[in-house]
C-alpha cells in the first residue's frame, strides 16, 4: 500500500497571524495603513507605501483578477501529486494588491488573463484554511 503524503501546513506568525485567522474564519483579512489608506500584501510591520507604523487588518470584498498564470502539470512533491494539473496565478485583488494563489473550481484550460474570480477556502486542518479563488459567480 502507497504511503499517505500530506502537504506542507502554513505555521502562522506574528506578522500572519491575523491573516490566517480570518482565513480559518473564511474571510479574506489583508493589512491597510490608517495614515495613507494603502492596502497592502503580504503582511508587514508598516506600510510599504508611506512606511507609517499603523498598519491594521481589514476585511476585504475578496474578488479580484487574474492577471498572470500557469498550469502545473508535474507535482512539485509527492504531497501534490493528486492535484495536477492545477493553476498557480497572480490575481490582483480590487483593493490593488496581487495575490499568488490557485484558481479552482474549473478546468486549468478554461482560466484566462483578465478573468474576473472571486476567493474561496479549503480548509486544510482544524486552524489552516487555504484561500484560493474561483470564476466569480
Amino acid at each position: 500500500m502507497a504511503e499517505q503524503v500530506s502537504k506542507p501546513i502554513p505555521t502562522p506568525t506574528l506578522e500572519t497571524r491575523p491573516y490566517w485567522e480570518g482565513c480559518r474564519q473564511h474571510e479574506l483579512r489583508i493589512q491597510k495603513c490608517a495614515v495613507c489608506a494603502h492596502h497592502q500584501f503580504y503582511p508587514r510591520i508598516y506600510c510599504s507605501k508611506c512606511f507609517s507604523d499603523k498598519v491594521e487588518w481589514v476585511k476585504i470584498s475578496g474578488r479580484g483578477k487574474v492577471s498572470s498564470f500557469t498550469i502545473v502539470r508535474r507535482p512539485v512533491s509527492p504531497a501534490f501529486k493528486d492535484d495536477v494539473p492545477y493553476v498557480v496565478a497572480l490575481v490582483t485583488l480590487e483593493e490593488g494588491p496581487t495575490m499568488m494563489t490557485n484558481v479552482v473550481g474549473c478546468a486549468p484550460e478554461k482560466v484566462e488573463i483578465g478573468m474576473p474570480v472571486e476567493v474561496t477556502f479549503e480548509d486544510w486542518s482544524d486552524e489552516i484554511s487555504i484561500a484560493k479563488f474561483r470564476p466569480a459567480s
